[in-house]
């Protein structure tokens, strides 16, 4: 082995599909040469070993809604410098992707998200994924916080124009199916977009037609979206009911009941996983967030979370009683997958970077590796 190669030990190793006992992870100059019991390493001087103890090490925690940081909102501020606050953020929460997001706006601040996103790769920058865009193309009546006089029904010009100014940068963006043509809709995923429907107002049969169709996952399930009812189960049915549609979850206590997420994991499984949903306190634009406890909200409604990854997961095994390995899928492996990652990284395993985090019994952060 060569002198550059470390071994990672910890009581537990969770690679993304097997959980190990005192394993370790073998890395040379970057990449994961092998995952191996421990009792099974050379002691000729060839390895170095950092052992975390009695801690599991996992994979990194993917976000893939997230508006803010640091008192820098990325539609008020929409500059490389705003991204890289954002990143940071992420990454203190054990998320070593996120997806800066853009909720319902003018075009022109959306275009100017799409270069601060731009600017932040040119620059070097990492750990972002791309530019999620929520909204304007979601349904008034399910707007939530978002600002009712932006949104509209785009037309397909309006839609290749935006496409094209994002390409490579725009990697997805929620709309409101009943809102969108399908024409419109194989567009966005032609370009290699993911669609996620929510902010929508879509009845049962319309939502899985649309899942049916190509949409490929829904934001954050239960909120802004017409709700389940025993005549009229509406997209949160459709959603639970669908073979293949991935949703996302808000699991801070106050976007849905811990015992919401329960019944969604035994419909859903591998379907669902969490985003922070993070803002951050601003004064200024259309979206003033202001702290209240450890929730924002905007005008007297719920707006955004003060979530990081970490805090996510330790509330879905505390409060929700998910199991700790489906926990961090949740928070990892689902939404990689979704964005068509997970072949790339994520895992730890053979011929993968070497990118993990380390947690101790109380699922904190205590070292991270590749960062």
């Amino acid at each position: 082995m060569s002198s550059t190669a470390i071994a990672y030990t910890a009581n537990s190793i969770y690679t993304g599909m097997h959980l190990l006992q005192h394993h370790a992870m073998v890395c040379n100059n970057g990449i994961i040469t092998d995952v191996l019991p421990k009792v099974t390493l050379p002691n000729d001087g060839s390895l170095t070993i950092v052992d975390f103890g009695d801690a599991t090490i996992i994979p990194p925690f993917a976000d893939l809604q997230l508006y803010g940081a640091d008192g820098k909102l990325l539609a008020v501020t929409p500059t490389a410098a705003t991204v890289a606050a954002i990143a940071a953020y992420s990454v203190q929460g054990g998320a070593y992707w996120c997806m800066p997001t853009v909720a319902t706006n003018t075009y022109e601040v959306i275009y100017a998200c799409i270069d601060a996103v731009k600017a932040y790769w040119q620059q070097g920058g990492k750990h972002v994924l791309g530019l999620h865009i929520e909204g304007p193309w979601i349904s008034i009546e399910k707007r939530g916080a978002h600002v009712a006089s932006f949104i509209h029904t785009p037309t397909i010009e309006q839609v290749a124009a935006l496409l094209a100014y994002g390409k490579g940068i725009i990697k997805m963006i929620t709309l409101a199916p009943e809102c969108c043509n399908d024409t419109i809709i194989q567009y966005i995923k032609q370009q290699g977009i993911i669609v996620s429907a929510g902010h929508s107002n879509a009845t049962y049969e319309a939502a899985t037609q649309s899942f049916d169709n190509g949409v490929q996952a829904a934001t954050h399930l239960y909120n802004a979206m017409s709700a389940f009812e025993h005549r009229n189960p509406g997209m949160v049915g459709a959603i639970l009911n669908h073979n293949s549609v991935k949703a996302s979850i808000i699991p801070d206590g106050y976007h849905v009941s811990w015992a919401a997420i329960q019944l969604a994991l035994r419909q859903m499984n591998d379907r669902l996983f969490a985003v922070t949903d993070a803002v951050t306190t601003t004064s200024e634009g259309n979206y003033q967030h202001m702290l209240d406890g450890d929730k924002y909200v905007a005008n007297g409604t719920l707006s955004g979370s003060a979530l990081t990854m970490q805090k996510a997961l330790y509330n879905l095994i505390h409060f929700a009683g998910v199991p700790f390995v489906q926990a961090i899928d949740m928070c990892s492996i689902i939404p990689l997958r979704l964005m068509h990652k997970i072949d790339e990284v994520g895992l730890l395993k053979k011929n993968y970077p070497a990118q993990a985090i380390v947690l101790d019994n109380s699922y904190n952060i205590i070292g991270n590796i590749g960062l």
